[in-house]
């Protein structure tokens, strides 16, 4: 069977399971963990099944699987296991009423659908014609550990104000979030131009630019930014209100006075 066609079926195996852990838990945040951990199993098969036996290629897709581990570990602990759900998840559910399980199911084999899409770029930087190490390589190296760096500091500030009971209520203006309201998802933007430094040289190569831009729309018109702001204003009313006006929104920057 080919690789790509088993990939998917094994990933959409994985949310169909996950799904009924959602409906035992009534927790959907375990979507989001089902989309990047089908992503490290879906490069590490093509690494496996189209790579070349070089470090290039170990290296590439050792950098791709330990970005998906990594966000999906940190969902998992910190929005699934003995957390609430996610407001965006509870709006859905509410939005769509006695179809919400049905629809739900669709939801997650969507996640199927994004996560095959977005390992696609990993595959072609694993794939691009070259055997050694050149400068694509190491400005794609420079953009991975930058933005892997940036968001997984960004994760950290926000969690460390978050365990700290004096700010409940309160906006994180700590590091990063002192400069954008949403550097994890900045960071996480910038992390896809790293496979496309990566993947030059291969004949689809510009079928990379798709991930960062499809990336971007789904940040800001989907299931990212607009509902995380509708929720803090929810919780925190005036104070991120106020948060809002001075701070960037995603891009980091020097507030506002």
């Amino acid at each position: 069977m080919n690789v790509l066609i088993l990939g998917y079926i094994i990933s959409a195996v994985l949310l169909a399971l996950l799904f009924l852990v959602q409906r035992r838990t009534g927790n959907a945040a375990i979507a989001d963990a089902g989309w990047s951990g089908s992503i490290a199993l879906l490069v590490f098969l093509y690494a496996l099944a189209y790579g070349e036996p070089s470090l290039r290629t170990y290296l590439i897709a050792g950098l791709a699987i330990f970005w998906a581990v990594r966000l999906t570990q940190h969902v998992l602990i910190y929005r699934v296991i003995g957390k609430p759900e996610d407001g965006r998840y509870t709006a859905m559910k509410n939005y769509w009423g006695a179809r919400a399980q049905r629809n739900m199911f669709w939801f997650f084999q969507g996640q199927t659908v994004a996560a095959f899409a977005f390992s696609l770029p990993a595959l072609l930087a694993i794939t691009a014609p070259r055997s050694g190490w050149n400068g694509w390589e190491w400005l794609g190296l420079v953009i991975w550990l930058i933005s892997v760096g940036g968001e997984m500091w960004a994760d950290h500030q926000l969690e460390q104000f978050r365990g700290n009971p004096a700010n409940r209520g309160k906006t994180c203006r700590v590091g990063w979030w002192h400069y954008s309201r949403h550097p994890n998802y900045f960071f996480e933007w910038i992390h896809w131009f790293a496979y496309i430094a990566f993947a030059v040289g291969h004949p689809l190569w510009w079928t990379t630019w798709l991930a960062p831009a499809i990336m971007l729309l789904t940040l800001f018109k989907f299931t990212g930014i607009p509902y995380t702001e509708r929720q803090a204003i929810k919780s925190r009313g005036d104070d991120y209100r106020e948060y809002q006006r001075t701070t960037s929104v995603f891009v980091p920057w020097p507030p506002k006075s």
